[in-house]
This record gives C-alpha cells, structure tokens and sequence, in this order.
C-alpha cells in the first residue's frame, strides 16, 4: 500500500467529526488498496458493521455479494475491490431502520480516496445517497429509474438498490432487475476482475 493511502485511510479510521451527532463512540469503516479495481459506495454502515469492523457483514452483505456472484474471499481482498460508505459511521437507529449517512464523510474524505484509487474502473452506487451524490443531477427521478436506466449511467458507474431485506420485495416487483441488470452486473464484475 502507498504511503499516502496508508495514511489517509489512518485518517479517517480516527475521524470523530461526527462524535457529537452521534451520541456513542464513531467507529468509521472504510477498506481500499491503491491496486483496487472496483469500489463498493453504500449507505452507511449498519450495527452489525459498527459492531464487527467488516465491511457489508450482514444479510445486506449476503445479498450483495450474491447479487456480484463473487464468494467472501474475493469480496473482502482489497487488492481488487474497496468499500466506501456514504457516511463512514453507524448513524444510530431510526424509526424503521437506520438513520441516513452522516452529511459531513462525503465533503471530507471521498474526493481524497478517489484520487487515491487510481485503477479504480468500475464504481457499484448502493442505494439512494450514492447515486443522488455521483449520478447527473435529473438522471432518474427516484432509484428505481436510477437502476433502470443503468446502461446510461456515467460510463465507470453502476445503479444498484441496497440489498436490504426490503429488496426482496422491491425485486418481486421489478423482475426485470433479476432478469436483465444482474446478469450484466455480474460479466461487468468479473470483467473488471480479471475472472
């Protein structure tokens, strides 16, 4: 790992920006390495991840990596693929699931760890907060467009919905995810893999 990189993610592993929204002890999470060639932007880390250290370590995770087709191995070598939070803390629980990322992460760190990535050649936009911050402004007006008109993204860049458990449900009503995005989603991945 570089040195620059190596100390920038120090960095933000220490950041206690958000400390006081927070109300408990921040425990950011991020994972990258210089050589990574796709970059992973979710929401926020959920208490699972708070609690463990380790990047997308849920069901959410499990569906993720099932959407990718890609074993836990792969997914956690960041030699190949880096995690990048919307927000790099647990925001705390809302009244039906999490709080939204944390506002202050993404000013502060993101364009430093993009710069930082130079072999970066695909970037997965997780959800809501990722695609509102790095698709055109109008692109979609709601994430179900956003992932719908995936082939029109900025070139580099995939729409997918979180994979919470809701996707499921939002997957029965739109077939055409399973059908026609994931297999596409999963040759682009191996494709910027090498596999």
């Amino acid at each position: 790992m570089t040195a620059p990189l190596a100390t920038l993610l120090t960095e933000i592993r220490s950041c206690r920006l958000c400390a006081d929204a927070l109300g408990f002890e921040p425990r950011p999470f991020v994972a990258a390495s210089p050589g990574a060639r796709l970059l992973i932007i979710g929401q926020a880390p959920g208490s699972k991840v708070h609690a463990s250290g380790i990047g997308w370590d849920d069901d959410s995770g499990d569906r993720l990596r099932g959407w990718l087709g890609l074993d836990k191995a792969t997914f956690y070598d960041t030699e190949l693929i880096a995690q990048m939070p919307s927000g790099f803390c647990y925001p705390g629980k809302a009244s039906g699931g999490d709080k939204p990322p944390r506002p202050e992460c993404a000013p502060r760190w993101h364009a430093s760890l993009l710069a930082a990535l130079p072999e970066r050649r695909l970037t997965l936009l997780v959800g809501q907060y990722a695609q509102k911050r790095y698709l055109p402004k109008g692109f979609a007006p709601n994430l179900t467009e956003a992932v719908r008109r995936w082939r029109e993204a900025p070139e580099g860049f995939f729409p997918l919905p979180h994979p919470a458990w809701r996707s499921r449900l939002w997957m029965a009503k739109h077939p055409w995810f399973e059908a026609e995005v994931l297999p596409a989603l999963r040759e682009r991945v191996a494709r910027v893999l090498g596999r």
